[in-house]
């Protein structure tokens, strides 16, 4: 039946927010990222229009999500089986989900990177810039340990499987490397999503699970860290 009262509208609105958050996995996502970026800009102090240009974009992001699980229920509804056309509408929705949430990335990053980034820049910069004897060593460092923990785990070989993942720990090792050499916000965020890229293609191919990526990732940052805290204090 169809509401007549507004209460009954917006309750049948927000029961369809809820069925999208409890079904679909990238809602429940949406919604973790605009907590984040909420919290964010109580503490970065964001002007008013920046915060109004913000929270467009993840309304966007969300409406797009919303749509895309409609589609999606509508094509399932008409199809039930397999058809290339409803795969199309289905992959064209998700591709409008896609684009949003590239320009509300854009967004966000133009906004935030003005209240971050200087912050980032000096914590690099009290570290200080490590020597390139202290950068080789590091990595050597990271790849014995690795070798190591795998050995004592009886997991894996050193280049595949086990505990943790030595293509994380070293990805990340090298990432840590370069964003303390070029104390360059940019640099080391592009060096850090290559890291993550590497770590979940080992996931993709199921070589690892979440658990020794994670332990890598943190076993190459934290090793690194140390040693060319280490090499900073000897020298």
């Amino acid at each position: 039946m169809k509401p007549t009262r507004f209460i009954d509208s917006a309750n049948c609105a927000i029961e369809g927010i809820l069925y999208t958050a409890r079904t679909q996995k990238h809602m429940r996502n949406h919604f973790l990222a605009a907590l984040v970026v909420l919290i964010a800009t109580l503490f970065l102090h964001v002007t008013a229009l920046e915060f109004i240009l913000l929270t467009l974009s993840v309304s966007f992001v969300l409406f797009a999500e919303l749509m895309n699980t409609a589609v999606e229920v509508v094509v399932d509804l008409v199809s039930p089986e397999y058809h290339p056309l409803a795969k199309i509408a289905k992959d064209t929705a998700a591709g409008a989900v896609l684009v949003a949430a590239i320009g509300t990335a854009v967004m966000g990053y133009l906004i935030l990177s003005h209240y971050i980034f200087p912050v980032y820049k000096e914590m690099l910069s009290m570290i200080g810039t490590p020597t390139e004897m202290g950068t080789l060593v590091s990595i050597l460092i990271v790849v014995i340990v690795v070798i190591i923990i795998k050995t004592r785990t009886s997991r894996g070989t050193p280049l595949q499987g086990g505990l943790p993942s030595g293509h994380a720990a070293l990805a990340f090792s090298i990432a840590t490397s370069v964003s303390l050499n070029t104390k360059d916000p940019m640099v080391s965020i592009l060096t850090i999503a290559l890291a993550t890229m590497v770590s979940h293609s080992r996931l993709l191919l199921n070589i690892h699970s979440l658990r020794e990526v994670v332990l890598g990732a943190l076993t190459g940052t934290g090793i690194t860290l140390a040693v060319l805290l280490l090499f900073k204090v000897a020298g």
